[in-house]
């Protein structure tokens, strides 16, 4: 697959099939458009059909499929006719925040749900048509190492659980690669939404007390998924893309 000038570098996903659930914003467009440009053929599944259709179109990905993924059922039809996968990428989850005491449960149960429950079914979806050279890529975040005092608790552990769940797979899966990437702040559709009105408040402080003195980018971020897809010797890993943010 590999040989030693190319190892870790995107050339190796040319002609290879990339799945990329979450793949019409943020982290998840960024990493299916820079797939695309290195020769993979991509397939990416968001939430809603009409949307996801037109974001495959306007990047000329492979493919799209639409799914909610907490809908197990949903999730495994809109993957069952993908002959092969030679590396899935789960980047789906919107950003649940709310205290332990004061928010619905059944919306707090969403932070796994989103990350752990639709992994799992993800996972068993694609069953043996994924390829055993291939990846498995999953998303945690910095909250699993620095969670904060405004409503995180729920969402920091299932950050944290994902990387766990990445190290149980890589061991299960085995020849399959499984990793984590862990993002820091990166300036994101869903990074503005969880903010509302209070992001530009929100980044200026965060840009005074990071050590680069400003967010990350989906393309940044986009990169490091790229780089977990490529580099056949990353296995049971987490890479933490935050920045510095976790030295603050």
């Amino acid at each position: 697959m590999s040989n030693a000038s190319s190892i870790g570098t995107s050339s190796n996903l040319a002609g290879t099939t990339v799945v990329i659930v979450g793949g019409t914003s943020g982290i998840g467009l960024a990493a299916a458009t820079q797939a695309k440009a290195a020769g993979a053929q991509v397939i990416v599944v968001g939430r809603n059909a009409a949307n996801t259709e037109e974001v495959a179109a306007k990047h000329g990905f492979d493919g799209w499929r639409a799914a909610d993924v907490t809908d197990g059922a949903a999730l495994e039809a809109a993957l069952r006719d993908i002959a092969r996968v030679d590396h899935l990428v789960l980047l789906a989850g919107t950003f649940v925040a709310g205290k332990i005491r004061e928010a619905e449960v059944d919306y707090l149960r969403r932070a796994f749900d989103e990350r752990i429950w639709s992994a799992v079914d993800a996972v068993r979806a694609v069953g043996d048509r994924l390829s055993q050279d291939g990846s498995i890529t999953l998303i945690s975040g910095a909250l699993a190492d620095r969670p904060t005092a405004y409503g995180t608790a729920v969402l920091a552990a299932a950050s944290a659980a994902m990387e766990a769940f990445a190290r149980g797979l890589a061991l299960e899966l085995a020849p399959v690669r499984v990793n984590a990437l862990s993002p820091g702040p990166i300036d994101t559709p869903i990074f503005s939404k969880a903010l509302g009105a209070n992001r530009d408040a929100v980044v200026e402080s965060m840009r005074n007390s990071l050590p680069l003195k400003r967010l990350g980018t989906a393309d940044e971020a986009g990169a490091g998924v790229l780089f977990l897809m490529a580099n056949g010797w990353m296995n049971g890993a987490t890479l933490n893309l935050d920045g510095g943010s976790r030295l603050v």
